[in-house]
């Protein structure tokens, strides 16, 4: 743990939180977690918190309506603290990182293997399920309310996929029990946050499994939702959240990979692991990373299934080494 994170805390004046771009649960916890604590036990803090917009799933969390668009800054405000949050590297943070870099002092808390450090004080621990596993291990438990708790909870439950990926562990375990005993809400958190699913979203999952292939005989799956795909849906990227996991899911598969088209007519890739393929490597050859069984990238191509062919070609190496394929 970081040490001097609460001498840090209680020496600043003005506090910044944020975490990664496109923010998923273990983001929106941590980030929202960071900012309780700051708010319930250093009130005098002028604390924000700046994250692109959030699932809905995710604004019953305490103070989820404070988040703020960074936009809204002036360019050359200086903060005395800057807390990034389940972030791999500076560029994850989008436009947060030129305030990032110009603040005074700057925190990195993260669980991300790839993660080389590019904070002034880093707490980086990637056997840790979650960055609100990591988070509930600084606080400490006499310092972990109610409104603390459910954000903790929240992140768990997302980064293990309610506890059931191998980056689980008994002190995961362990954590999210204590975290029930806080009076939390955990079977609602779980179904509304995680098991629920919209109509759009049940539609985009189905035109993903309807359209996905298969590859070496069938220990690799993939699918590709396109921006024409989603406008026949009227679906977002929030509504693609768990495609993925399904697809890896799938009886004899030791990868999934989901491509989808963003805004801006690049792809972004999640890919998924249930043996021993090593996912940082893949996704790293397009610059992104994560975990070794889940992790991410973002593409430039008008080809999606072309670069499939190539993360298929190299997940055939690892196979072949691994003597598996």
């Amino acid at each position: 743990m970081i040490n001097n994170f609460n001498d840090l805390i209680a020496a600043s004046t003005t506090i910044a939180i944020s975490g990664h771009i496109r923010p998923d649960g273990d983001c929106v916890g941590s980030c929202l977690a960071v900012y309780n604590y700051i708010n319930t036990y250093y009130p005098n803090c002028d604390v924000h918190v700046y994250l692109e917009p959030i699932p809905n799933i995710f604004k019953f969390l305490k103070n989820a309506d404070k988040i703020e668009d960074i936009h809204t800054l002036s360019e050359d405000k200086v903060f005395d603290l800057y807390i990034a949050l389940d972030c791999s590297d500076g560029g994850r943070l989008g436009d947060a990182f030129a305030f990032f870099e110009r603040a005074k002092h700057t925190i990195c808390i993260d669980h991300h293997m790839t993660n080389g450090g590019f904070a002034e004080f880093s707490y980086i621990i990637p056997d840790d399920s979650s960055t609100c596993e990591l988070l509930y291990n600084q606080f400490g438990k006499d310092k972990i309310t109610k409104d603390i708790a459910e954000c903790l909870y929240l992140g768990i439950i997302h980064d293990t996929g309610v506890f059931q990926y191998s980056c689980t562990t008994e002190a995961t375990m362990a954590a999210a029990g204590f975290l029930m005993t806080k009076g939390i809400d955990y079977p609602k958190i779980c179904t509304d946050t995680y098991f629920a699913k919209t109509m759009i979203q049940n539609r985009m999952l189905g035109k993903a499994l309807l359209s996905c292939k298969t590859y070496l005989d069938g220990k690799v799956i993939a699918a590709v939702i396109t921006a024409e795909d989603m406008a026949e849906f009227g679906a977002q990227s929030k509504h693609l959240e768990g495609i993925v996991q399904q697809l890896r899911d799938t009886t004899g598969v030791e990868v999934a990979v989901f491509l989808y088209e963003l805004e801006d007519g690049d792809f972004k890739g999640s890919t998924r692991a249930t043996g021993d393929v090593d996912l940082t490597v893949i996704t790293g050859v397009y610059g992104g990373g994560g975990h070794k069984k889940a992790a991410g990238f973002s593409v430039n191509t008008n080809k999606p299934w072309d670069v499939i062919d190539n993360i298929v070609s190299m997940v055939e190496k690892q196979l072949i080494e691994l003597g598996i394929c």
